[in-house]
């Protein structure tokens, strides 16, 4: 997994979260394979800290759709904690899986989830939504 500019939501502090994120299930999905619980730990703690905060920020702004968003931490927090438990029994497998499943995943979630909690926080501090400028990223072809 790597960093994507289409993954920037507008809100400096999440956006610097999830570029965090995007490193750890990188690091996870290319590591050697004596280095998966060391990266699988960096990973959780990751997510701890990611969705804390996020789960705070939707409860003290008070942020309507929050119930769902929470759910999906949770259940992701959840996965998680199986996988590390499968890992100390010495399985290599679905920890690739996880965290190809975690690449998967994160771009509907920060899509949709994350991006209206997002404009939510920007409005409430700013009045406005976020505004977001993207390079356009052209492929070189050879002629």
């Amino acid at each position: 997994m790597e960093w994507d500019n289409g993954y920037v939501l507008g809100y400096e502090p999440m956006d610097d979260t999830h570029r965090e994120f995007v490193e750890c299930v990188g690091n996870l999905q290319q590591c050697a394979d004596d280095d998966i619980p060391h990266r699988l730990d960096r990973l959780i703690e990751h997510l701890g800290a990611h969705f804390d905060e996020e789960n705070t920020l939707m409860e003290t702004t008070e942020f309507p759709p929050r119930a769902c968003h929470v759910d999906e931490h949770a259940a992701v927090m959840r996965s998680a904690t199986d996988i590390r438990k499968l890992v100390d029994e010495g399985d290599r497998f679905h920890v690739r899986r996880f965290a190809e499943a975690l690449a998967e995943w994160f771009p509907g979630h920060a899509t949709h989830l994350d991006s209206a909690l997002a404009h939510w926080l920007v409005k409430r501090q700013h009045g406005g939504k976020p505004v977001v400028f993207r390079r356009l990223q052209f492929e070189r072809t050879a002629l």
